[in-house]
């Protein structure tokens, strides 16, 4: 008989090896598939090439290779199949089937059912005047790994559905720990707010590990917060029966040729809105520490295929950044970050993530572009995941697109994810709309690093001295009191209202207002530094009243 190979992805965690393991041995007991071992591509013992090199030594020429992950993310399409690409290059002449993963599922539903039903069991906590197993009352978080796949977080949200369904809770609401939103903090205070007093959290994992022990503090830290609500974790699926019957079930279907994927979804086929790096990613296998493979070893969840992703980070705090550059930052090995990026972030990293400091410190300490460049590719051709995390928008007045020319150009993958600009996010959280109805329809953005007369500026002053909308100027801290003087001179009237905006969107953002005649005495007087942004035009009359953050 077809001989079952059980491939996980690997767990810091003693208790996940363990639980692994035991269904391993669950599934084996059964009798009902000839040859059972499992093994894992990272993190954990055994390696997967130490349960195929068992099964190969006890004559198996040909097995299935049943991907024990949940949804069909990086790891079941590329990580899992690229290492068993390798067993065939150890062992001539052996073939494999490759099942599906395990959900979503009846089974998988059913179980969650149960863990659900276990967390209500028992007394209610007082106050909350709901029956212990009143599901009509129970809201439920069902919180899955997260990705940047897009295909597999939507998996979670088609199980947070299908568990609704007929089963009487009074919502299903989806959520992630890890590089998707909505994080869990953010689920509960949506069923927060749409009523809720009891919450169980559902963690949609097979096993324990760090990211459900992640989902329990988050929970109780929100509990403790919100004293109000009962809030309980039901436990992970487990080795358990069900899921010992989905492996047996899926290695049918592997067998039978009946293995239905799905790709109409899959951002390594099909260009999804966002996702452009990942259409055609090779397959490549993790380094195992315990497989002799002779390549050097990444730690965390490091890949031997690297890439690069410029990231705007937005003006400042660490709660503008995009989705989308926040989760690429999540799976960085190698962050290379700006003096304006958003700091706070970096605090969020995985101990093992590289930090290289690129800051270019205005009359100070400065880090080359040619080295920053040079930096983006050597750290991307060793196969690490690098983020050029930068302030603002990198594609604005960020030199963004040098950084791009120089991975093209060195064959490196590269993507890049905007970022919310200060040119515009600095006037908006003073209270400034940079266009408004009947006051400005257009706006310009200008960098003010060169001033007027300089040989080198590309700007047009004097046209821009005669247009009537909104004029942001940036990097103009030290020319603002000559480019003052040169729009004056060629039109626009020294009565226009200008405002200076330093630290914009942090605890120490200012606002300094001012006319255009007067705006270079008052930025010297003020001892207004950089970062600041200057917004000047009718629009600066609108200003509300202290900052909007």
């Amino acid at each position: 008989m077809t001989g079952l190979v059980i491939v996980g992805h690997g767990t810091r965690s003693a208790a996940g090896v363990d639980q692994f393991a035991a269904l391993v041995e669950r599934v084996r007991r059964r009798g009902d598939v000839g040859d059972v071992e499992g093994g894992f591509i990272e993190l954990s013992r055994p390696p997967l090439t130490d349960a195929v090199g068992a099964l190969v030594a006890r004559g198996h020429r040909a097995l299935v290779a049943l991907p024990l992950v949940l949804t069909a993310a990086g790891h079941g399409k590329g990580d899992i199949p690229a290492a068993m690409a390798r067993e065939q290059e150890r062992h001539p002449g052996l073939s494999y089937r490759y099942g599906r993963p395990l959900g979503p599922h009846p089974l998988l539903h059913d179980a969650l059912e149960e863990r659900i039903d276990a967390a209500l069991a028992g007394a209610d906590r007082a106050g909350t005047g709901l029956a212990g197993a009143d599901r009509a009352g129970t809201w439920v978080a069902l919180i899955g790994r997260g990705s940047t796949d897009p295909d597999a977080n939507a998996e979670v949200a088609k199980v947070a559905r299908l568990l609704w369904e007929g089963r009487g809770y009074a919502g299903v609401e989806p959520g992630f720990v890890s590089l998707a939103s909505p994080s869990v903090p953010a689920v509960l205070e949506r069923l927060r707010r749409l009523g809720a007093r009891r919450i169980v959290v559902a963690p949609y994992f097979l096993f324990a590990g760090v990211l459900p022990d992640r989902i329990v503090a988050q929970s109780a830290e929100f509990a403790a917060a919100h004293p109000d609500l009962d809030v309980r974790v039901a436990e992970v699926i487990g080795d358990c029966d069900a899921l010992a019957d989905l492996v047996r079930e899926r290695y049918a279907e592997a067998l039978g040729g009946d293995i239905r994927m799905n790709c109409d979804t899959c951002a390594y086929r099909v260009l999804m809105p966002g996702f452009a790096d990942k259409v055609g990613r090779p397959q490549r296998p993790h380094d195992h520490p315990d497989d002799p493979v002779g390549h050097h070893h990444h730690h965390g969840h490091a890949h031997d295929h690297g890439s690069v992703a410029v990231v705007g980070g937005g003006p400042g705090p660490d709660d503008l950044i995009t989705v989308r550059g926040k989760a690429l930052l999540d799976a960085a090995d190698v962050v290379v970050v700006d003096r304006l990026a958003p700091q706070g972030l970096l605090a969020g990293l995985r101990p093992d993530v590289l930090v290289v400091d690129a800051a270019k410190v205005p009359r100070g300490p400065s880090m080359a572009q040619e080295a920053i460049n040079a930096a983006l590719v050597s750290h991307a051709r060793a196969g690490r995941r690098v983020v050029r995390l930068k302030g603002g928008d990198p594609y604005v007045f960020g030199r963004g697109h040098e950084e791009v020319q120089a991975c093209t150009a060195a064959g490196v993958p590269v993507t890049v994810v905007p970022g919310v600009s200060s040119a515009i996010a600095a006037p908006a959280l003073a209270g400034v709309p940079v266009t408004h109805r009947g006051v400005a329809h257009d706006v310009t953005v200008v960098s003010g690093h060169l001033p007027p007369g300089h040989p080198d500026s590309l700007v047009d002053w004097a046209a821009l001295a005669r247009a009537r909308g909104t004029v942001v100027l940036l990097m103009a801290v030290d020319t603002i009191a000559k480019i003052a003087s040169v729009l004056i001179e060629h039109g626009r009237a020294p009565e226009t209202p200008v405002l200076a905006v330093q630290d914009a969107g942090l605890p120490a953002q200012r606002s300094v207002p001012a006319r255009l005649d007067e705006i270079g005495a008052a930025t010297a007087r003020e001892g207004v530094g950089p970062p600041a942004v200057f917004v000047l035009g009718p629009v600066v009359a609108l200003t509300t009243t202290g900052p909007t953050a």
